[in-house]
């Protein structure tokens, strides 16, 4: 049976968040034109205390909020615990090819960082910078896709970020790199087709995004010294006005014939 809740919090969610029986829906209909009802989850649960979150309707697993939506049943999924159960039922398998945006930011030295630093000292900085790295991304309606160890990756989806994703996962790669100036940190954005969607087999799947353009906006990454970020070329003209001055560079990405034209921009103090 299922458990009661306050009625005010059963009252805002959404009707696809509370229902008895999951009900699929198809890629295009999440991806690209947009998902009304995730988008209001999306809406009440970022106010919910606090992360982590469920990758796409943002609903806390952690905290007072956590608990909250718990009592819904609102838990990880066993499958993916980066999905809560509800968004993880209501996913059809496989995936489609879209356009995207990603952004990576990595902690540079993080290795001689640890050296210099008790580990209590090292977790309390990267789990600091794990939640601005969240924040910003959330705030640019963006996906936080890995936390892994000192690095961060994010998502940019039409069907969730609306059409200007592109300029969105600029926007927050800028904006990161300006937000964790204390660490000596790496970003980067790109854009391009990938293949989003469930990754995995048997009893491991994971909502994630695959491909060149999310590989390349890796690299570029590696190649952003701190301070800066480094932005795929087509990327910038949408950010120009609000960050005049950005330095044009090609680079030699390895495991690519071809080089990747960029431009590198300083991250405003």
């Amino acid at each position: 049976m299922e458990r009661a809740v306050s009625a005010p919090l059963a009252a805002s969610l959404p009707a696809s968040h509370s229902a008895g029986v999951a009900k699929q829906i198809d890629w295009e209909a999440l991806l690209v034109e947009g998902h009304e009802p995730l988008k209001v989850a999306q809406r009440i649960f970022r106010w919910l205390p606090h992360d982590p979150r469920c990758k796409l309707c943002l609903n806390p697993f952690g905290g007072v909020g956590g608990k909250m939506v718990g009592l819904l049943g609102h838990k990880p999924s066993r499958k993916n615990p980066n999905v809560c159960q509800f968004c993880f039922d209501r996913l059809p398998t496989g995936g489609i090819e879209i356009d995207i945006g990603v952004v990576f930011a990595d902690v540079r030295a993080s290795t001689a960082l640890g050296e210099s630093s008790d580990a209590t000292t090292f977790a309390e900085r990267l789990n600091e910078f794990y939640r601005t790295a969240t924040k910003v991304l959330i705030h640019n309606e963006g996906i936080v896709d890995k936390l892994i160890g000192d690095e961060v990756m994010g998502l940019f989806i039409q069907g969730i970020a609306g059409p200007d994703y592109r300029r969105k996962a600029a926007l927050a790669a800028l904006e990161l790199a300006s937000e964790i100036a204390e660490l000596p940190l790496g970003v980067a954005a790109n854009a391009g087709i990938a293949f989003v969607g469930n990754v995995g087999s048997g009893s491991v799947l994971d909502f994630t995004a695959l491909g060149d353009a999310v590989n390349v906006g890796a690299r570029l990454q590696a190649h952003a010294s701190p301070g800066e970020v480094v932005l795929a070329a087509p990327l910038y003209p949408l950010i120009e006005r609000e960050y005049p001055g950005g330095r044009p560079d090609r680079l030699a990405i390895r495991g690519r014939d071809q080089p990747v034209d960029v431009v590198v921009v300083t991250s405003p103090a």
